[in-house]
């Protein structure tokens, strides 16, 4: 399997932020997955990255490798959900 190359897009620092960046961590460890690079970007301070990826909402998620590109949108909350969107 290619690496997994993941871009999580947040506003700022808040609850909803938190969460999504927890969730997600938690549902990496719960995979026990290792070779994996999360960048986290918070559009606040780079709103220029996140209008060159197409950011509308946030948190945003985008899985870029392995193919094909996913985007998941929310809190990450639904960790079947967010899974499955991701095809892992």
């Amino acid at each position: 399997m290619s690496k997994l190359v993941l871009q999580l897009f947040i506003a700022g620092r808040s609850v909803r932020s938190d969460a999504a960046i927890n969730n997600l961590n938690g549902a990496l460890n719960d995979l026990n997955l290792k070779d994996y690079d999360l960048s986290v970007v918070d559009v606040l301070k780079d709103p220029q990255l996140a209008e060159d990826a197409f950011i509308l909402a946030t948190p945003t998620l985008i899985k870029h490798s392995p193919s094909p590109v996913r985007r998941t949108i929310g809190d990450l909350s639904d960790k079947t959900s967010l899974l499955t969107g991701l095809d892992l």
